[in-house]
């Protein structure tokens, strides 16, 4: 694979996912901040273990956000939102490895879907959308991690990933208590998946 060309830092990836899902530029990205700080703050009021623990005011949960707009400029990230109506209720961000010797990989983070959204096959959607993303930017191999018990670490075999294997009390989740990590990866290059 040493002849894969990649796009330059900073490009937008010449990428259009299925509706309901868009790729954000920066400047939608801005725009979108508020909306997605409120679907961060809904998940972990929720019980998602995304880095976050209780309370969590509106303002952390937007800053997030606002501190991802210059990675998404550089290209060091790419965010794929899910919408319903005009309302932001999905999101999950591509963010491809930095070094040298990993331009074939991507982390996948933050895969988050409105409580009162769920059971809609939104991240199943988001999670299509990514691969189709990934390979737009020549990344074949997604890796990514999730609490583990968690609803969605039971969606992420069904979406063709791997488990890697578990980490115990990793970080703590939005209750204050320590949780384990189950690692995932999938390889996108097509027969991978029958190896």
């Amino acid at each position: 694979m040493n002849d894969v060309k990649h796009p330059a830092e900073g490009a937008r990836p010449n990428f259009v996912p299925e509706a309901p899902v868009k790729l954000l530029s920066a400047a939608e990205m801005k725009e979108a901040v508020p909306r997605l700080g409120l679907l961060l703050k809904a998940c972990v009021e929720d019980g998602a273990g995304i880095g976050f623990v209780l309370p969590l005011d509106e303002e952390k949960a937007a800053r997030f956000w606002r501190d991802k707009v210059g990675l998404l400029e550089e290209g060091g990230a790419h965010v794929l939102v899910a919408r319903e109506e005009n309302d932001i209720v999905g999101v999950v961000m591509l963010v491809p490895a930095p070094q040298d010797n990993a331009n074939h990989r991507a982390d996948v983070a933050k895969l988050l879907v409105h409580p009162g959204h769920r059971r809609k096959g939104i991240a199943r959607k988001l999670m299509e959308a990514i691969d189709g993303l990934a390979l737009s930017l020549d990344r074949w191999l997604l890796v990514l991690d999730t609490v583990t018990g968690d609803r969605a670490e039971k969606l992420y075999p069904t979406c063709g990933y791997r488990k890697v294997g578990v980490i115990p009390d990793y970080a703590y989740g939005s209750h204050g208590t320590l949780d384990a990590t189950t690692v995932f990866y999938k390889d996108l290059r097509s027969g991978a998946a029958d190896s």
